[in-house]
């Protein structure tokens, strides 16, 4: 079975390999080749009332976590945990979804774990009521913190961006072997929707200039050529449907956990299963998920995938 490719050797080189195989109307990109050729689900979709069980039983049935961590990789997990909000709320993370991530990864062997984000918020606040650090103290090798200092940041070229040329993403995002995304599902005011793409922006140090320079969907098309997950985790349990993504909205239980290492076909999913704004929505109305899709970065035509439905 192949392993995704270093993502130091992509960042050294400045060049990623697409490789799209199609078996049964399903294709991968690099890092999704094995769900070709192994018969794994393109999409999981776990339901049920445990957070933590709902994250293990569908990373379980996309192939487990040993699929996407081998002996001895770095992990760099990104949840959102930007927010001085308390669980439950839609804003941050479930922390029991982020600490059953963190603990597969070290059943699959990882020498380090570190859970990154760069707040908006005052970080002792959004870590004390997040409660990532406390469900994740005790894990083996794994450490939750907030990056902000400039020195914790280092240029990074993004070769195949179409506006953004270059940014400055937390260094050790860039060295790892290994990157899980971990979002919750939530609206966004500017974005739409705020899920594994647009979660990656917690990685940069300049966000202000996507909002200002760029135009924010072009520019997260351009951030996730180089800040692309090999998995994607989706906390759906609750998620915010209004007034993201600082919270104080509407507050919907799906109780569901969405696996997938296609970060455009995880995002389509959480919008096609959500309600935004009291209306649903087609994948396709989110302006980044849309050009995402058109770029080659991913599949929105999730009914054209291999979905696996599964009660946990």
């Amino acid at each position: 079975m192949s392993f995704n490719p270093n993502r130091r050797e992509f960042l050294k080189t400045g060049l990623a390999t697409t490789a799209v195989m199609m078996t049964g109307g399903a294709a991968g990109l690099v890092g999704g080749v094995e769900a070709a050729t192994a018969g794994f689900p393109d999409i999981v979709v776990s339901r049920g009332q445990s957070p933590a069980a709902l994250a293990r039983a569908a990373v379980d049935a996309l192939g487990g976590m040993k699929r996407f961590v081998k002996p001895g990789n770095k992990v760099v997990i990104k949840p959102n945990m930007s927010f001085a909000r308390e669980v439950g709320s839609g804003c941050n993370t479930n922390p029991d979804v982020v600490a059953e991530v963190a603990r597969m990864c070290v059943e699959a062997g990882a020498s380090k774990i570190s859970v990154l984000d760069n707040v908006l918020q005052n970080a002792n606040d959004c870590m004390r009521m997040s409660q990532i650090p406390a469900r994740c103290e005790g894990i083996p090798k794994t450490t939750v913190r907030v990056v902000s200092a400039k020195r914790m940041f280092r240029e990074a070229a993004v070769p195949n961006g179409q506006k953004v040329k270059r940014m400055d993403v937390i260094s050790e995002a860039l060295e790892a072997d290994v990157l899980i995304a971990v979002p919750v599902g939530k609206h966004h005011s500017e974005a739409g929707v705020s899920l594994s793409m647009k979660g990656m922006m917690g990685l940069i140090y300049d966000r202000g200039s996507f909002h200002s320079r760029y135009s924010l969907h072009e520019a997260i098309c351009d951030m996730v050529t180089v800040l692309k997950p090999h998995l994607v985790v989706v906390d759906g349990t609750k998620i915010l449907t209004t007034k993201g993504p600082g919270g104080g909205g509407k507050v919907l239980p799906l109780n569901l956990v969405i696996a997938s290492q296609d970060m455009v076909a995880a995002d389509s999913q959480m919008v096609a299963l959500g309600t935004w704004y009291d209306r649903k929505l087609q994948p396709s109305q989110v302006p980044h998920i849309r050009i995402a899709g058109q770029r080659g970065l991913g599949r929105m035509d999730t009914d054209k995938l291999n979905i696996r439905n599964i009660q946990v």
